[in-house]
């Protein structure tokens, strides 16, 4: 679930006969671009664990408190936000010049049907700028590389992992993979992460990942994650309060109240400035 980079598949060549994440992701949100199979690995996900539509709502509202916090009270006008999905309401950069209209927002995935939607997230602000990077969050050095056209990498970043790094296997070392981009990055940049979590009502979510996974591609194979493992993910930065929670309890206000569980973790990390 979530805003994240599904297909390995290349440019442009859309594979209709398994269900995609963004696609998949789509189809929960009411969304059209989407096919059969993404809409019958959503409904019987949802069957298995119907707390997965609010916990989609709560994950979108999450993003918006973070990016209004970040560009807001923090000032940061770079946003890097990796696993984009499909173009839908209350977009990155939709956010973030609404907020700060001098924004400057990158946005990365790696399925071919976002590449299709990319148009749609290249309007800015006219102050602001916004770019697309078709690449795999596995990729740091080419994400960094390409990403350098329209962020200074001198100055902080915000980088953006919602709902994305279960798609990443233990195999692929996920933390790692993280560590590759922040490291890369100035001091003062944040991470914006959230995961589902293996240990909220952890026998649904098994049931509803163990449904999807059989209908997915298999490198869109989904992995839960434990408040722990989850917590691994903001190594080397300064969680900002409340820490690692449930989604709705991160800074939550009246407009994006999830209601029920919601099984994701999330949480906001800032790099330390070097002593």
């Amino acid at each position: 679930m979530g805003d994240q980079a599904g297909s390995g598949s290349a440019p442009g060549m859309i594979d209709s006969t398994v269900a995609h994440p963004a696609r998949v992701y789509n189809a929960w949100l009411g969304g059209k671009d989407n096919y059969a199979v993404d809409r019958e690995a959503a409904e019987l996900a949802a069957a298995a664990n119907p707390d997965i539509i609010p916990a989609v709502r709560a994950n979108r509202a999450f993003l918006g408190r973070a990016v209004r916090q970040l560009a807001g009270e923090a000032g940061i006008r770079q946003f890097l936000d990796i696993g984009t999905g499909i173009p839908a309401a209350d977009n990155t950069h939709e956010v973030a010049q609404g907020t700060a209209p001098t924004s400057r927002v990158v946005y990365v995935d790696n399925d071919p049907i976002v590449l299709t939607h990319a148009r749609a997230l290249l309007v800015s602000s006219p102050e602001g700028t916004t770019d697309y990077i078709h690449a795999d969050l596995r990729d740091a050095e080419k994400i960094l590389a390409a990403a350098e056209r329209t962020l200074d990498l001198s100055q902080p970043v915000v980088l953006m992992l919602v709902a994305i790094l279960q798609y990443i296997p233990d195999s692929d070392d996920p933390h790692g993979v993280t560590a590759r981009l922040l490291d890369a990055l100035a001091p003062g940049s944040h991470l914006v992460l959230s995961h589902p979590a293996s240990d909220i009502g952890a026998d649904e979510v098994a049931e509803s990942m163990r449904v999807y996974n059989a209908r997915a591609a298999k490198h869109s194979a989904a992995t839960p994650r434990t408040k722990a493992e989850v917590s691994r993910f903001f190594d080397g930065t300064q969680l900002l309060d409340p820490g690692v929670v449930s989604l709705p309890e991160w800074r939550p206000d009246s407009q994006d109240d999830a209601g029920g569980r919601v099984p994701m973790w999330c949480g906001v990390g800032r790099k330390p400035s070097l002593a």
